[in-house]
């Protein structure tokens, strides 16, 4: 039995996805300790899953809110102080990560694409790591937007012009965090890496979007994977819920995750949307809601408002989802064959929707829209007999891909030998 260390960022959506790759891993003998800052305990579900606390006196208990409360707004200065946010994170995984580890004796480790700290400490220590992309991969293609950029795919000048200039703004806005990166590489000893991206696994890297839900891509590494959704392995039954088209009133399920559950405003518009096109809306806001604006809501007839639910069940009884375009609830309905109207607020959110939109498997709703256009589009995504194709082949696509158990056997391989496992279909 070997003992793997988990690195991830600080974020429910991203604790989850890792935290079914490592029951996954437990359930084939292994032993799965996380690694992080006191807060993050609370978001892992499993007592089979250890924990190790970093940070008790830079990041003591109470500390992660700031964090998360500058993730919930992250526009104009609260986006550069959560950067300073990520590159303290980065710093405190270099700093305590490598004593932490051969404090219990790991042997290799799980990261996260977006926390180059445990990339950098397993590359000091010696140690076999494997990169997982939770959410959109962050690796970089020439021709290709950036998994942030809401751009469409495009191969015109004028285009690949346009991925250009927006990778150099993204860089002057991550350089704090490039320069924590660049830092401790070279203290480290290690060469050649002064960027996030530099930082991903040379063994194994293990992505939940699979190619038919991604822009064309040709320069992937050789290790790369496609395993699709990290989720509890439930045996080999597979989602086949159905369509429904014809349904005398629309039925819509609306999350915006964890971080955005808090906006009021945005789920008010979608009651009157949802009010004016005649459908029935379940909202899962995630505890962002008071319970007095919960209440509110759920006065119009109609409307439910929940904080938690099951949410593939949720999603699997509608006939449509709103969503701010995390990657797993995009994925959940792909898997439940359900339209997504993507409405992006921050992060990979803007590309997702592009990928969306690309694929034929929902629309665009922009915030600043009106309830009105809101109303129209959900009338509109309805009628749209070319989305139903779309969604089946993506489905198929997902199910094909292998999930949790697969990446685990990747996982488990890449680490115990230490050699890099190619992905199907690659020969090396």
């Amino acid at each position: 039995m070997s003992h793997y260390a988990v690195i991830a960022p600080p974020f429910y959506s991203h604790i989850h996805a890792l935290e079914q790759l490592s029951l996954a891993l437990i359930s084939q003998g292994h032993r799965i300790t996380f690694f992080h800052q006191a807060d993050v305990r609370a978001l892992i579900r499993s007592p089979l899953i250890g924990f190790y606390t970093l940070g008790a006196k830079t990041h003591p208990a109470g500390s992660l809110r700031h964090t998360l409360s500058l993730a919930a707004r992250p526009f104009g200065p609260s986006m550069f102080g959560l950067i300073a946010d990520m590159a303290e994170s980065t710093a405190l995984f270099c700093r305590e990560l490598p004593a932490a580890c051969r404090d219990i004796a790991i042997d290799g480790l799980i990261v996260d694409q977006m926390e180059p700290g445990g990339a950098l400490v397993a590359k000091k220590l010696d140690l076999p790591y494997i990169s997982v992309a939770c959410a959109l991969p962050l690796n970089r293609e020439a021709g290709l937007p950036l998994a942030v950029m809401p751009f469409t795919y495009q191969q015109t000048a004028q285009a690949y012009k346009r991925y250009e200039t927006s990778e150099r703004i993204y860089d002057w806005m991550m350089r704090k965090h490039d320069q924590v990166v660049a830092h401790y590489a070279q203290s480290f000893g290690i060469t050649g890496i002064t960027q996030l991206h530099h930082c991903f696994s040379p063994l194994a890297q293990l992505s939940q979007l699979v190619p038919e839900l991604d822009f064309p891509r040709h320069h992937l590494p050789n290790h790369f994977h496609c395993v699709g959704p990290l989720r509890a392995m439930k045996g080999s039954a597979t989602t086949t819920a159905a369509l429904s088209m014809g349904r005398q009133r629309c039925k819509v399920y609306a999350s915006l995750g964890t971080l955005q559950g808090h906006r009021y405003s945005v789920f008010k518009k979608l009651v009157a949307a949802c009010t004016h096109a005649q459908a029935d809306l379940l909202i899962a806001h995630c505890g962002g809601l008071t319970p007095k604006q919960s209440e509110t809501l759920a006065k119009t007839v109609g409307v439910e408002v929940v904080d938690f639910i099951d949410q593939p069940q949720a999603i699997a009884a509608a006939d449509i989802t709103i969503t701010h375009g995390g990657m797993n609830t995009v994925l959940d309905s792909i898997q439940q064959l359900t339209p997504l109207l993507v409405m992006p607020l921050a992060f990979d959110q803007p590309g997702v929707a592009a990928r969306v939109l690309h694929h034929g498997v929902g629309q665009k709703l922009s915030r600043f829209a009106s309830s009105k256009t809101w109303s129209e589009q959900l009338t509109d995504l309805r009628e749209q007999p070319e989305i139903k194709p779309n969604l089946l082949r993506l489905q198929q696509a997902l199910s094909q891909a292998g999930g949790s158990g697969y990446a685990a056997s990747l996982a488990s391989k890449a680490l115990r030998f230490g050699q890099p496992i190619m992905a199907r279909g690659v020969h090396g």
